[in-house]
């Protein structure tokens, strides 16, 4: 019977080569698996900074979504008529594209309650009229003419005094202008102001409170046509009671302000000045002194840019006739014309 045999057994040194062997080959292993660690954690890195570094704005690209600067408050008034409140929104909308914020206070009164309230500082910024606004200034001296940047440069001079500051007028004119219906003008041949000077005896004339004591109104019209109507009636300022009691009937003839749309929109006669009773009315912005800055200028006149007596007359038809809101109609000029949102 043979006995089984047992595998061979390696001598003892060549057991510890083998295992020398395995401990090389283990180390080997463990170094590269941790070089393919770092690398991967390296590339985990860059790619973090890479995505923080997109999403994290830089200064440049904070410039173009920085909100405008907050230059404080200022408040923008306007005299009792659709126009004025029109072009005072105007002003408020040009002075908030440019940082400040604004207070509207519209439709105070007449200029006897609006200058004061400029000069004593209840507002800051409203619209004027060259020409009206020298006469109210200078107790009706008589020194406004159709030269604008002469009655300008004096306006200027008066309103100085006051801590007012004078902008720079458009080139939107808006003067009174007295308005019959066209079978008064047909009745009578009226075409021009001189032409009323033999009739008006006959007719009443409506217009605002205070056009008896205005130089470019009911005394102005006395003075240089020799006007002397039957009778006075005190309405508004060429405002819808006017423009009622014209149609009406009740009053002949209106004193209403030329770039009025309601005066085509029913076919009115606007009578020519032809004595020139009436000076250049440019609307100008004016602020008070105290708080003109360079910024608040450049918005005013921006306004006064782009303003003219044939898209004023148009707004104000939007307003009277279609009956649109003046901040809207403000609103969406300014936008058109690029004075805003841009």
């Amino acid at each position: 019977m043979r006995t089984p045999t047992t595998a061979a057994t390696p001598a003892p040194g060549r057991r510890l080569a083998i295992l020398l062997m395995l401990l090389v080959l283990a180390l080997v292993a463990a170094a590269c698996a941790s070089d393919d660690g770092d690398a991967a954690g390296d590339a985990e890195a860059t790619d973090a900074a890479d995505e923080a570094d997109e999403a994290e704005p830089t200064a440049a690209d904070g410039a173009d979504e920085a909100p405008a600067e907050d230059l404080g408050e200022l408040v923008v008034g306007s005299t009792n008529f659709d126009e004025q409140e029109l072009v005072a929104e105007m002003y408020a909308l040009a002075l908030e594209d440019a940082g400040y914020a604004v207070d509207r206070r519209y439709q105070l009164g007449s200029r006897e309650v609006v200058l004061p309230a400029l000069t004593s500082g209840e507002i800051d910024v409203y619209p004027e009229y060259v020409g009206t606004a020298l006469e109210f200034l200078n107790d009706g001296a008589g020194e406004a003419t159709a030269d604008t940047g002469a009655t300008t440069d004096l306006l200027r001079e008066l309103f100085a005094e006051q801590g007012v500051d004078v902008l720079e007028p458009s080139d939107a004119e808006d003067k009174n202008g007295l308005v019959v219906r066209p079978e008064t003008a047909e009745e009578y041949g009226l075409e021009t102001v001189s032409d009323l000077a033999d009739v008006a005896g006959e007719l009443t004339l409506g217009g605002p409170p205070e056009c008896p004591e205005r130089p470019l109104c009911l005394p102005g019209y006395e003075s240089v046509y020799g006007l002397e109507f039957a009778d006075f009636r005190s309405l508004d300022a060429g405002g819808p009671v006017t423009i009622e009691a014209l149609d009406s009937g009740e009053i002949d003839v209106a004193l209403m302000f030329t770039t009025d749309g309601v005066i085509a929109a029913n076919d009115w006669v606007l009578l020519e000045d032809d004595q020139g009773l009436q000076p250049a009315e440019n609307i100008v912005p004016v602020i008070r002194t105290e708080v003109n800055t360079d910024t608040a200028t450049e918005a005013l006149n921006a306004v006064s840019a782009v303003l003219t007596t044939g898209n004023v007359t148009e707004m104000i038809r939007q307003i009277r006739v279609d009956l649109e809101a003046p901040a809207d109609v403000a609103e969406a000029f300014l936008s058109e014309e690029g004075v805003i949102g841009g």
